[in-house]
């Protein structure tokens, strides 16, 4: 058994058993043009063994968590017929000494066995972290196994027909050796999908789904921005598992809605007592900040506000954020203006304020502070005065190389911004009152309106009337600390 230690833990999948193809593979067009060669090199590797070319023997996948990297290495075997090995980085290495290295040699000479075959090894950075950082020695078992995956990946002559992909989300901490020509020479960005690219994502997972004629993906595209392939399988399941609940055989546009909700901001609370008075200081907060994102031309617009408590927020505002590549700085004052505009709501309707803003008043800051330290829009100058980690996906502390001056000076600018645009949202709400009062009895009354409810009373117009049935079921004290949700 003690020879078992190291064989390879790959998962082997045949040639031809993988179903799975660049067609079921969406929000990533790029990637797939990329990898396409790879899939030609397999297919046909005379064409290029006769020109001399040498095709890169290595490929890393680089992207966030979920958005679609094992699944697309697996399609390149699916479009290339070729055997598959899997493996995750973690699965190299154990606790005895030797085994990690073992392993890496017992895992290639399969490979060249199989050729033309993929190996992917998933979370490389597991196994391929840079050497002499957080190592306890010369002989640590993760260097000495890093160190046998550099001599195999050196070990391909030009004629062996094996292709390596990885996959990783922190690019920053593999070494530097993995990446150098004739190892990993060429990154793949496997990145979150645009507008188009989640539509095409959620058309694939609908597939197998009945959806009624109300669900329209578009516009879910539309707003679910951020989200990767991961997040939009989870949220259509979602929504199959409501209309399950609801005891319905298709899948219709309120399921979507509600599962959207789930997966945002977690499940409703409806049997938390909230007392009248906290309902009443919600709906003003939430009413403020999606009237002063109807009202700023460079915010994104609410297209939903609630009061029924989910996870740890009292209420919520949903907006429809726009996929921009750039932002000018006045519409980043008007999304810091927006992020204030609950807490200015409370004092402009009630003269008070309340502990519900502190969401709130981290991403106005945060936006705030990158103005004057990263972009250059403030009086302080244009200047890179915070040090980026150099994460990929920007993991650790912003350190800034500058003096107590200027941290004062950066300081004050921030404190500036920020008291600038809540005098602003005072000012716009107050000139609003009227409409703020009539949006905050509606979202009592109903606890929950669309963003184009909040153009239609905007526009003077009014509401239909509510159904007696789905009026609201009474609500008394908070328990745990609960706010409302932020901007």
């Amino acid at each position: 058994a003690a020879g078992t230690f190291g064989k390879s833990k790959a998962a082997v999948i045949s040639e031809g058993q993988i179903k799975l193809n660049f067609t079921d593979v969406a929000g990533c067009d790029e990637a797939k043009q990329d990898l396409q060669e790879v899939v030609d090199f397999l297919r046909h590797p005379e064409k290029y063994h006769q020109l001399g070319a040498r095709i890169p023997h290595g490929v890393l996948l680089v992207g966030p968590p979920g958005s679609g990297k094992t699944l697309l290495a697996k399609a390149v075997a699916g479009e290339a017929r070729v055997p598959y090995f899997s493996i995750s980085g973690s699965d190299f290495v154990e606790m005895f000494v030797g085994v990690g290295a073992a392993r890496v040699r017992d895992l290639f000479e399969q490979a060249r066995k199989a050729a033309p075959c993929i190996v992917f090894i998933d979370e490389i950075d597991a196994v391929g972290r840079k050497r002499g950082v957080n190592m306890q020695g010369g002989n640590d078992e993760r260097e000495q196994t890093l160190n046998q995956l550099l001599v195999e990946m050196d070990g391909f002559s030009s004629g062996q027909e094996v292709i390596i992909l990885a996959a990783t989300n922190r690019p920053d901490v593999l070494d530097a050796a993995l990446l150098r020509p004739g190892r990993f020479d060429r990154q793949v960005v496997v990145d979150a999908p645009d507008v188009r690219g989640r539509e095409q994502i959620l058309r694939i997972h609908a597939r197998k789904k009945p959806l009624d004629a109300s669900v329209d993906l578009g516009v879910v595209a539309r707003r679910t921005a951020g989200m990767v392939g991961a997040d939009l399988e989870n949220l259509l399941n979602e929504a199959a598992l409501q209309a399950a609940r609801s005891g319905r055989t298709r899948i219709v546009g309120r399921d979507v809605d509600e599962a959207r909700d789930r997966v945002l901001m977690g499940p409703e609370r409806r049997s938390l007592v909230v007392r009248e008075a906290d309902r009443k200081v919600t709906a003003y907060h939430e009413v403020g900040h999606a009237l002063a994102a109807q009202l700023l031309p460079g915010a994104d617009k609410a297209h939903k506000l609630t009061i029924v408590p989910r996870g740890r927020s009292l209420g919520s505002a949903l907006y429809t954020p726009e996929d921009r590549m750039h932002h000018t700085r006045a519409a980043l004052l008007d999304r810091i203006c927006v992020a204030l505009a609950g807490h200015a709501a409370e004092q402009v309707a009630t003269g008070q304020v309340t502990t519900g803003a502190a969401n709130d008043f981290q991403q106005a800051t945060g936006i705030a502070r990158r103005m004057v330290t990263e972009w250059g829009m403030s009086s302080v100058g244009q200047l890179a005065l915070a040090q980026d980690s150099g994460s990929y996906l920007g993991y650790g502390p912003q350190q800034g190389a500058y003096s107590d001056h200027t941290a004062q000076a950066i300081d004050a600018e921030v404190s500036r911004i920020l008291n600038g645009e809540f005098r602003r949202a005072l000012d716009l709400l107050g000139e609003h009152a009227h409409v703020l009062h009539r949006l905050t009895d509606e979202l009592v009354a109903r606890e929950s309106l669309s963003g184009e409810d909040v153009q239609t009373v905007l526009a003077g117009g009014t509401l239909p009337p509510l159904n007696p049935d789905l009026r609201p079921t009474e609500s008394a004290v908070p328990t745990g600390k609960l706010t409302p949700g932020p901007a």
